[in-house]
């Protein structure tokens, strides 16, 4: 692994959105890395913030509604593009979403462990919330604190690290088109392609869950609605 592509798809949200945007960019990293905005079909508004902040802040952003018609979410081709780059530089691909706060130092400490750990197809750390309680998705990270442990259960990647060695074994362009989220089918796919996928519950990041989809939090609160709007309308395809 030579460098490291951070990337964050960004549906609105601006609020935590700038948050995260700030936290990679104060991130402490020995490695070269570059940080990437997927902007997917956010308001005009927010995308003229974003394309503002791309100059001040130097990430780079790209415009999906440049790139596709079809609505969000675009997590696939976010995926296929952010493949297609990492693969050319031999980089690990790092994706934090845009309701996560990284430490300043948690970048740097998910890259160096990944490339200490046997056959690491994915490096992931837990959320917590404001006051530092796994929460959703790694509510079953409770009790591992302090640990680095390879796991069979799913890898979100809220804030994770995918190998080159994997990037280069999974061929995203062989995902589900009909699917919204991806983190399930690559999360098994590591493993049945012989990788070992690492729980790093020494690294915390804060997380605010579904931040750009406020909906998908009836699944928590209000289950029967939630499952209406997925069945029914078609909604958070995984």
């Amino acid at each position: 692994m030579k460098e490291l592509h951070i990337i964050t798809p960004v549906k609105d949200s601006i609020d935590t959105t700038l948050k995260t945007i700030d936290a990679v960019l104060e991130s402490h990293l020995d490695w070269k890395y570059t940080y990437t905005i997927y902007n997917d079909y956010s308001t005009p508004e927010n995308t003229a913030l974003l394309t503002q902040l791309s100059r001040e802040k130097g990430f780079t952003l790209i415009n999906l509604s440049d790139l596709t018609s079809h609505p969000s979410p675009n997590y696939r081709l976010v995926l296929i593009d952010a493949q297609r780059k990492a693969l050319a530089a031999d980089a690990g691909l790092i994706i934090v979403e845009s309701d996560v706060i990284v430490a300043p130092d948690t970048l740097q400490r998910l890259a160096n462990g990944s490339v200490n750990l046997p056959q690491c197809g994915i490096a992931t750390t837990v959320t917590v919330d404001d006051d530092g309680v796994a929460n959703y998705p790694y509510l079953y990270a409770k009790g591992m604190e302090k640990r680095i442990t390879a796991t069979n259960k799913l890898c979100s990647f809220c804030c994770s690290l995918l190998t080159p060695s994997l990037l280069k074994a999974y061929d995203f362009d062989t995902l589900d088109a009909s699917k919204s989220w991806y983190d399930v089918k690559i999360t098994h796919t590591s493993r049945k392609l012989g990788f070992k996928n690492y729980l790093f519950a020494n690294l915390l990041v804060v997380h605010h869950p579904h931040s750009s989809r406020p909906w998908k939090k009836l699944k928590h609160t209000n289950p029967l609605k939630y499952y209406f709007l997925k069945y029914v309308h078609g909604l958070d395809k995984i």
